[in-house]
């Protein structure tokens, strides 16, 4: 088992030390950019919210985007299944 290391995360304006495995700090990082660039989205569409107003519609925001990525067909493994049969049959020799 991997160490985890302690990683500083800024989240709508609060500072939260976690531990996090160390292949997983790119993927932490860049969902806390996205939450912070959402969060900033909102604050310019609905002025005179609190913070916890905005990380709740954040929250709202990202966990539908989270769920509706879960109900989209697996066209992606089907594609990734034909692209290497066909390199599969490219790289057969010739009879």
């Amino acid at each position: 088992m991997e160490s985890l290391i302690p990683i500083n995360v800024v989240i709508g304006d609060r500072t939260y030390r976690i531990r996090i495995d160390p292949k997983d700090e790119e993927t932490v990082r860049g969902t806390v950019k996205i939450i912070n660039d959402k969060v900033i989205e909102y604050k310019t569409q609905f002025a005179g919210k609190d913070m916890q107003d905005y990380i709740g519609m954040v929250v709202l925001w990202y966990a539908t985007q989270q769920k509706a990525a879960e109900n989209q067909p697996p066209e992606f493994a089907e594609i990734a299944e034909k692209l290497n049969q066909l390199e599969a049959m490219l790289d057969k020799p010739l009879q």
